[in-house]
């Protein structure tokens, strides 16, 4: 029995809040983009790079075209 195939690591454009990164780590990865949102806010009130990491996925991780 083969594995389902994942979805590609894309930006949600219909599903965003600022850009699309948490809707699009929460579908690659099947979970639910409110909970992972809630989870990077708050992990910024912990000490690291939060931001940063944030602004850099915006910029690495493409935008979505297809509208899953």
């Amino acid at each position: 029995m083969t594995p389902p195939a994942r979805l590609p690591l894309r930006r949600d454009t219909q599903d965003k809040v600022i850009a699309g990164v948490c809707a699009g780590i929460a579908r690659r990865y099947g979970l639910s983009p409110t909970v992972l949102r809630l989870a990077f806010v708050l992990s910024c009130v912990l000490p690291g790079p939060q931001f940063i990491a944030y602004l850099l996925l915006w910029i690495v991780i493409p935008k979505d075209t297809r509208g899953w």
